[in-house]
């Protein structure tokens, strides 16, 4: 499910898939994407590419598409893959920098940035 909350420039993706379940958040007042696997029990943090993140509001044109179209061409369509490397605990430096929504999605969980 996705849920666009346009007033604080937020989009929040919840995926229930067994094990592969996860969370993400895009924050695009802070500029961060996080994505919480609860597979791994961890959280990848990485900054929005405006290359090839769409904006807020494409993300509301696309998933519109997404769901009243069977076959959606978009060159925007996004996939992540993450490499793991050293992890590390959220500092009140990084809360600020992530912002709020990320914070609350990560805390006590290692990231991968």
């Amino acid at each position: 499910t996705m849920t666009i909350h346009n007033e604080k420039h937020i989009v929040e993706v919840h995926v229930r898939s067994g094990v592969y379940s996860s969370d993400t958040i895009f924050d695009y007042s802070h500029g961060y994407i996080a994505t919480r696997l609860f597979s791994r029990n961890a959280c990848f943090i990485m900054k929005i590419n405006k290359e090839y993140i769409p904006e807020l509001q494409e993300i509301g044109r696309l998933a519109f598409e997404r769901k009243t179209m069977e076959k959606v061409y978009s060159p925007n369509i996004v996939w992540v893959q993450f490499r793991s490397g050293h992890s590390m605990l959220g500092s009140f430096k990084d809360w600020l920098l992530y912002g709020r929504p990320i914070e609350q999605l990560c805390t006590g969980l290692p990231l991968y940035q």
